[in-house]
């Protein structure tokens, strides 16, 4: 809850920003930024009482569409929620004259939290984290389609990853790079990806809600900005079945509070990691059916796991191995972290983290023991389990797992799940162009 001394500093931070306008943004179960745009001289009174805002937004699917049952609609009489903002969160938006942003944690009339809010869910387990002894340093790597907004095209064809030429074909790449570090982004790395019109733009990692939240603000600020300049920054996971899909691999590692030293880290251990590191990827294989669901949230995401496409298809780590689940990345080194290449970029970046943490804090807490590496490309070995095929399956798979359903919590998976499986529903009732082409003439 926003107290006294942080609202003085929220107001402080505005005040000395020059600042008129504030944005409240709430990020919704799909991590697309829901927001109202007050003036500075009401930001104090919103911050110290809350500011209204219709208490079903957690609970629309993809498309804004009121989904019954889910328990925030029809269940509280259609009733208001209430914003608070978190001044660690305030940021500048530098397209806008004197205006700044701020992420907002959401509860009930009665202030009391909206515990399925994935902000919230994945505080939950930071704190989870915290009582284990540990911090989690996070970094979210986006891959991304910049198309055409009038005609949803592609600006280029081909294959292109590191190209120099594609990698300054788009004036609007430099301004991207500008906005967002300008919004106080860090931005490391930006290059074209391996399809056409394919980016990646890289920041660096943070800690806790940090790492979450500057995440959140990348792909939101990307469509935004496009938008402004005749774009769509899309985050789709596999727009075309030709052609490479969009991830967002996950890099996560656990440190030591008291000492501040990585505890994956063991220099003498097998490939430097340490028993936390290896509890911890056995906790991701151990409950990959579940975070799956919330790695890939829609039904398209799912045709981006397969072989052969730099995208895991299997339950599966590895040491430097791009084809596994989980790659460990700078094995004994204080580097030394998890990459969760599973998601796509259409998930929700707090809740990505929060299935990735969830599922290795398991692992720690009931002394998963890891299995040793496969030879050869993970994706090779067809002993292993496959990943679920569809959202479906990965629903299942979290409804089935109680431990995952634990730490996530319950009010979260049935709001999740609702909402998910009221998307499918749409999904399955569409007639799709492959349908008519293939049987409207031979039936």
């Amino acid at each position: 809850m926003t107290t006294a001394d942080n609202i003085e500093t929220f107001m402080a931070k505005l005040e000395d920003g020059g600042y008129e306008y504030v944005r409240f943004e709430l990020p919704d179960l799909h991590g697309t930024a829901r927001a109202k745009t007050v003036p500075v001289s009401k930001a104090e009174n919103y911050a110290r009482r809350g500011l209204n805002f219709y208490g079903g937004i957690l609970a629309l699917d993809t498309s804004s569409m009121v989904v019954p049952g889910s328990g925030l609609h029809e269940e509280r009489n259609y009733a208001d929620s209430k914003l608070f903002p978190d001044p660690v969160s305030l940021t500048p938006v530098p397209w806008r004259e004197r205006t700044a942003r701020v992420v907002c944690d959401v509860t009930f009339q009665d202030d009391t939290p909206i515990e399925a809010a994935p902000r919230r869910v994945l505080a939950r387990l930071l704190d989870r984290a915290a009582g284990l002894g540990y911090t989690v340093l996070m970094g979210h790597e986006f891959e991304f389609f910049l198309l055409d907004a009038e005609t949803k095209a592609q600006f280029f064809q081909g294959l292109h990853i590191f190209n120099v030429v594609r990698n300054e074909y788009l004036p609007l790449v430099e301004v991207l790079v500008d906005q967002l570090r300008a919004m106080g982004i860090d931005i490391i790395t930006a290059n074209c990806e391996y399809a056409g019109s394919q980016y990646e733009i890289n920041f660096g990692p943070g800690h806790g809600l940090a790492g979450a939240d500057k995440a959140y603000a990348f792909k939101n600020a990307c469509k935004e900005i496009a938008h402004r300049h005749g774009a769509i920054a899309s985050f789709m996971t596999k727009p075309w079945g030709d052609k490479a899909g969009s991830g967002c691999h996950l890099h996560m590692s656990l440190w030591h509070r008291e000492t501040g030293a990585n505890a994956f880290l063991d220099p003498g251990g097998e490939a430097g990691l340490s028993p936390v590191a290896r509890s911890f990827i056995a906790g991701q294989l151990a409950h990959a059916p579940a975070m799956m669901a919330l790695a890939n949230p829609t039904a398209n995401c799912y045709h981006r796991l397969k072989p052969h496409t730099f995208a895991p298809s299997n339950i599966s780590w590895g040491i430097e191995d791009r084809t596994a689940l989980v790659r460990v990345i700078g094995a004994g080194d204080e580097t030394t972290h998890i990459e969760m290449r599973g998601g796509g970029a259409a998930s929700n970046p707090y809740l990505t983290a929060a299935g990735t943490l969830a599922a290795g804090l398991l692992g720690i807490e009931q002394g998963l023991e890891l299995a040793p590496e496969v030879a050869g490309p993970s994706e090779s070995d067809p002993a292993l389990a496959k990943l679920p095929q569809g959202l479906e399956e990965a629903l299942g798979g979290l409804e089935a797992d109680s431990a995952m359903r634990g730490v996530l919590g319950e009010e979260f998976v049935t709001l999740f799940t609702t909402v998910k499986r009221f998307e499918l529903a749409r999904f399955r009732a569409h007639v799709t162009d492959w349908e008519r082409d293939e049987y409207l003439e031979i039936h």
